[in-house]
């Protein structure tokens, strides 16, 4: 699923015709409060170009946005000495729990184990022996040397 970049909240947000709560901007990321505030201080990175998800950048967009990171994660960890570590999250796909077409970056703070935040993870080691894992690596590899 595409977002018409017309309709896209977060293109009405960078163009100011949202209100938002902004920490940083420069030419070619945004970076504001998530109105959801999941836990204080919960802030989305966007790239100002409309892309619907990771599948659509290319490495120069990926580095103007991925290496701004850094510098948010800290920004947002000294903006509060309660604040225990943080959880950055890329969705991609409605599958993936994708709400917004326009690619976005969660960078949630963590307070305590109770912050009413949480990430389970399944384990399926016992499910693929290496040869399946060997072979599922030599498919990805293969396509990362096509792209």
């Amino acid at each position: 699923m595409t977002e018409n970049k017309a309709d896209c909240i977060f293109c009405k947000i960078i163009n100011k015709e949202i209100p938002s709560h902004k920490v940083y901007e420069d030419d070619k990321v945004y970076a504001f409060l998530d109105i959801s505030q999941v836990t204080p201080g919960h802030t989305l990175l966007v790239p100002k170009k409309h892309v619907a998800n990771i599948f659509e950048y290319d490495q120069e967009l990926a580095a103007d946005v991925f290496s701004l990171l850094p510098k948010l994660s800290r920004a947002i960890l000294e903006s509060n000495p309660a604040i225990e570590g943080i959880n950055i999250l890329n969705n991609n796909g409605s599958l993936a729990y994708q709400s917004v077409f326009h690619s976005h970056i969660h960078l949630i703070p963590r307070y305590t184990k109770e912050d009413g935040f949480g990430l389970k993870w399944e384990t399926h080691y016992d499910d693929y022996s290496p040869d399946e894992l060997g072979q599922l690596a030599k498919t990805i590899a293969e396509k990362v040397e096509e792209d």
